[in-house]
């Protein structure tokens, strides 16, 4: 067996685990790790600050479906990595994160640059690991990954002190094999309730699913479409379950919830059953539990135990791999008599279109809307578009047109502004034959813009589009909706991003009417390397519809149509 330090059995646990990229910023108590690096084919991404690391490494995974790597060192350099840690817990998305620690006798003793990281992330993170002897680091590197990505995936950190990293030991892969049973196995479905779910679902009038993120996670999207196809139930998704059913596919009704479509979520209300799968009803998609889907039996899937009867009780709730219970299902499934149900659900769309701001006169005004409606015509739905969170998130799921699955990625849990950039890098790293687009506030483009350099450096083709209101534009709602539009702390003064992003050597230009998006886009996709578009939209445009928070689901504010607007209905 060969002697290798701490550090070196960390990077050749992790080429064996699969590694290539990694994502991170040396430091002190890390130096002995990265000095090793050297000598193994891993592909350093040098970020500008930790949490761009972590959210690297977040977007790799999402993208891939493999576990992403973020590095750093002790105290601050840990502590920035928090944000991105907890962003990837609430969407369950697999991510190792490694820090350096201070010398094990120096713990406990303010040393400096010490924090107590795992103490910091216990709540954040599926599990964590401080290591001080070089010979637990293959143990807890291969465990890592293991909790990492299986059941219900999540982040996981591994704190190594400085003199794990520089003393050696005998180095045996094999012997520091995880033990299977630190992870639980996904429950097989019971037969009585696979069974009782199906004549639920046989008896139901007006059935519809409820699609989640979990359908992705457990690489059930195929099985999902042919029960959706066999059935004949329609679809609603959820935010990040956008991508497990084409957008096109005729029975996706498309996202629901607090900025969902309006007949989705009458529909939800008026369904005799839901059947959930891989969702976890949090409170953005339900509104008012005590109002919620109230005539409707309920079947929960889900692979993680914790969710099932959390916030909505359910009839019948199946811990298990949603992939396997598809399967389970679909020798028996037929096709269900819906006729009255579609029609009733092409009734409740009533209005939209009227409505829909795709389809009002041009009023001179550029709105978010039409900017990502044209990214979508012009990428042909091809793209993987990378969100940051407020008003732009929403009107990209509602407006670009998701046909294969991991082609949105966006922080939904956490709601993490400051994601879309440094995600995007690791989504574009994941697949460097993606077309990727950054879609971004210009309140979250200001928070980790500094990654532009990391981009560059990293010579990626990514293309990013500033939605730019001057505002925080989703909270400015918030507080014209319920606050008498009292706009404390929300006008946003920006630098030029054009010059911007020309001081980081990138491509840029401002873009200010409907005519010149689809020439801008173009433009944007035909050159080499990144290019920046500063879309500036209509200051005080709202998302539409809109569930008040705690409201109930099917009260919404829906955006006032044309003739409501000029008054000439009065």
């Amino acid at each position: 067996m060969p002697r290798l330090t701490g550090a070196e059995i960390l990077w050749d646990c992790l080429v064996r685990e699969g590694v290539t990229d990694v994502f991170g910023y040396p430091g002190g108590a890390i130096l002995p790790a990265y000095d090793a690096m050297l000598k193994y084919p891993i592909r350093h991404v040098l970020v500008r600050h930790e949490q761009g690391a972590t959210h690297m490494a977040d977007g790799y995974a999402r993208a891939s479906g493999k576990v992403g790597v973020a590095v750093a060192t002790s105290g601050p350099g840990a502590t920035n990595m928090v944000t991105g840690i907890a962003t990837a817990m609430l969407d369950s998305s697999p991510i190792v994160c490694i820090t350096g620690q201070v010398g094990s006798r120096l713990i406990g003793s303010d040393a400096f640059q010490e924090t107590d990281i795992t103490g910091v992330t216990l709540p954040v993170t599926k599990h964590n690991y401080l290591v001080t002897r070089a010979d637990e680091v293959a143990h807890a590197v291969r465990e890592a990954f293991l909790v990492a990505k299986s059941g219900r995936p999540g982040p996981v950190l591994i704190d190594i002190t400085k003199d794990a990293q520089q003393s050696s030991c005998e180095y045996d892969w094999d012997a520091a094999a995880p033990d299977p049973d630190i992870v639980r196995s996904p429950a097989h479905p019971g037969d009585a309730q696979i069974q009782q779910a199906l004549e639920l679902i046989k008896s139901a009038r007006r059935p519809l699913v409820l699609a989640g993120h979990g359908l992705m996670l457990g690489g059930a999207t195929e099985e999902f479409r042919a029960f959706i196809d066999r059935s004949g139930i329609p679809a609603a998704i959820t935010l990040l379950g956008i991508g497990a059913l084409p957008a096109s596919h005729p029975l996706n009704l498309g996202m629901m919830g607090m900025h969902g479509e309006a007949w989705v979520n009458t529909a939800i209300q008026e369904a005799d059953l839901l059947i959930a799968l891989g969702m976890r009803f949090d409170d953005r998609v339900t509104g008012n539990l005590k109002t919620y889907a109230q005539n409707a039996r309920k079947i929960h899937v889900d692979i993680d135990p914790a969710e099932i009867g959390k916030n909505v009780p359910v009839d019948i709730g199946i811990v298990a791999d949603v992939r396997d219970v598809l399967r389970s299902w679909q020798p028996s499934l037929t096709r269900l008599d819906l006729g009255d149900w579609i029609a009733r659900i092409d009734a409740l769309k009533g209005d939209s279109a009227v409505r829909d701001i795709q389809n009002m006169p041009d009023d001179g005004h550029l709105y978010a809307a039409h900017v990502i409606h044209d990214i979508w015509r012009a990428t042909h739905g091809k793209a993987i578009v990378v969100t940051d969170v407020g008003q732009h998130q929403m009107w990209e799921a509602q407006y670009y047109h998701h046909d294969e699955p991991r082609t949105l990625i966006t922080s939904g849990g956490l709601g993490t502004m400051g994601f879309a950039l440094p995600a995007a890098i690791g989504a574009k790293m994941a697949c460097p034959d993606a077309e990727v687009w950054v879609v971004v506030g210009d309140g979250g483009f200001q928070m980790t813009m500094c990654e532009l350099a990391t981009m560059q450096q990293e010579n990626l083709k990514v293309n990013v589009a500033i939605i730019n209101n001057g505002y925080l534009g989703m909270v400015r709602q918030w507080q014209e909706f319920f606050y008498d539009r009292r706009y404390a702390a929300t006008p946003l003064s920006s630098p030029d991003f054009v010059t911007l992003a020309s001081a980081y050597g990138i491509e840029a230009r401002a873009v200010n009417t409907r005519h010149a998006v689809i020439p801008a886009v173009e433009q944007a996709r035909a050159h080499r390397g990144a290019v920046v578009l500063d879309f500036q939209v209509e200051q005080e445009d709202s998302v539409y519809p809109m569930v008040p928070a705690g409201a109930d689901l099917h009260k919404m504010i829906r955006r006032p149509t044309p003739l409501a607007e000029t008054g000439a209905d009065r």
